[in-house]
């Protein structure tokens, strides 16, 4: 296969043209070569890396996050502990939003359970819960 658009690129990488432009201005991927016309010839390689990138993102890392997943890939004689390490933390700030989103979960269940959901605003358990002043 020779030099792709950036048209066949989004279409084999799922994705827009703007994405891939934004990853282009983001550093993500190189720039790509120039044809005679102006238009963009991009690698066939280009393919996968985009992927790469949108799997990353589905798990949750962010653009700089794919940044250093992105440097440690290129170096591929280098053992895979970053890799894991980073996967690692990664992992550490999903649980940790579980556990928040459990919290708000369970104290807006006790809101809902409390609330009869009829008769006058001001008597409502979820007003009067959230214009209470915080505990100490």
């Amino acid at each position: 296969m020779s030099t792709l658009s950036i048209g066949k690129l989004a279409k084999l990488a799922e994705m827009s043209i703007d994405t891939i432009r934004y990853y282009e201005r983001e550093g993500l991927i190189a720039p790509p070569a120039r044809r005679e016309s102006g238009y963009r010839a991009y690698a066939p390689d280009v393919v996968g890396c985009l992927r790469f990138i949108r799997r990353a993102k589905d798990l949750g890392f962010t653009l700089g996050e794919i940044t250093e997943l992105l440097a440690l890939t290129s170096q591929a004689e280098r053992d895979m502990a970053g890799m894991k390490v980073a996967a690692q933390a990664k992992l550490g700030v999903v649980e940790d939003k579980i556990r928040e989103l459990q919290r708000i979960r369970k104290g807006l269940k006790r809101l809902v359970a409390a609330c009869p959901g009829h008769g006058a605003l001001a008597k409502c358990p979820i007003v009067n819960a959230l214009n209470q002043e915080p505990s100490s």
